[in-house]
């Protein structure tokens, strides 16, 4: 869905990227337990709002269906959809905002090589730690 596709271009990288790199990143045991963590509460958030999404689209596809649905509550269920597929798209990206702050710049450079990522259009900086 490329949920985090604009985080992975300017140089927010994603903890489950980060775990598969963490050798060639050479990120310390206490930079893994932090990707770790970071990693599993997105992906608990991110299946919790997956499963709504999924319900939410049953619910719209029943009342299609059965030829019993209203405007309102197609409107209704339509921002619903809309909302939740914001939330989960913030969540994906909220672990790219944490990620960088735990690496260094140097690894965050090495992470976009490993990537594939163009590093010399886009200096990076680290704003947010003091490495």
């Amino acid at each position: 869905m490329g949920l985090a596709k604009v985080a992975e271009l300017t140089h927010d990288p994603g903890p489950r990227h980060v775990l598969d790199l963490a050798e060639r990143l050479q990120v310390s045991e206490e930079q893994r337990q932090q990707t770790q963590t970071l990693f599993e509460d997105m992906r608990k958030e991110a299946i919790r709002l997956g499963q709504q999404l999924i319900d939410r689209e049953r619910h719209l596809e029943t009342l299609f269906a059965a030829g019993t649905i209203s405007e309102a509550q197609l409107e209704q269920l339509v921002a619903d959809l809309a909302t939740i597929h914001g939330q989960l798209r913030a969540a994906h990206l909220r672990a790219h905002l944490t990620q960088r702050t735990i690496l260094t710049p140097e690894q965050l450079r090495r992470y976009d090589e490993l990537r594939g990522y163009d590093v010399s259009s886009h200096p990076i900086t680290h704003p947010h730690r003091g490495h």
